[in-house]
């Protein structure tokens, strides 16, 4: 008969820890696991959204610099907006359309044409629960400038 490894001895303060290391292995790993998994989805939201302001942003300033007068530009201003929140997901947009030298209507020629987009992420599997999922949502702002031309009609 072969010698055991095991101790039988009763004294054994540790006991019989076969088959042991597997379980904690999967408890550790699922422990490491979801936060990780749970962090990628999130992050991969927001820069998907980030991805969609910026381009809203840019898209959006040289579509209006190079429109033929004010009605085309906010034509334009709301075709692109609509194309880029469907292609993105972009939810509750706000757009702030400024020039500057600031003064007259805008855009106008000759000025400098600054587009802003503001809008929210709202993070995965946060309940609606006391405003949390409110509170948990992430501002992102993107912005843009364009030259618009100086030979603009301003009809």
């Amino acid at each position: 008969m072969l010698p055991s490894n095991r101790s039988t001895d009763a004294a054994d303060p540790l006991g019989d820890d076969t088959g042991s290391a597997a379980l904690e292995f999967i408890l550790v790993g699922l422990l490491l696991l979801v936060p990780l998994v749970y962090l990628v989805v999130a992050l991969g939201l927001v820069q998907g959204q980030s991805l969609g302001a910026e381009a809203a942003a840019r898209h959006i300033a040289r579509a209006v610099s190079t429109a033929s007068d004010v009605d085309d530009a906010r034509a334009r201003a709301d075709a692109v907006l609509a194309a880029v929140s469907e292609e993105y997901g972009l939810d509750d947009v706000d757009l702030s359309i400024e020039c500057t030298p600031a003064g007259a209507a805008c855009p106008r020629a000759g000025a400098t044409l600054h587009v802003s987009v503001h809008t929210t992420v709202a993070l995965p599997l946060v309940p609606p629960v006391l405003d949390l999922d409110r509170l948990a949502a992430i501002p992102i702002e993107a912005s843009a400038a364009h030259k618009v031309s100086r030979f603009w009609s301003e009809r």
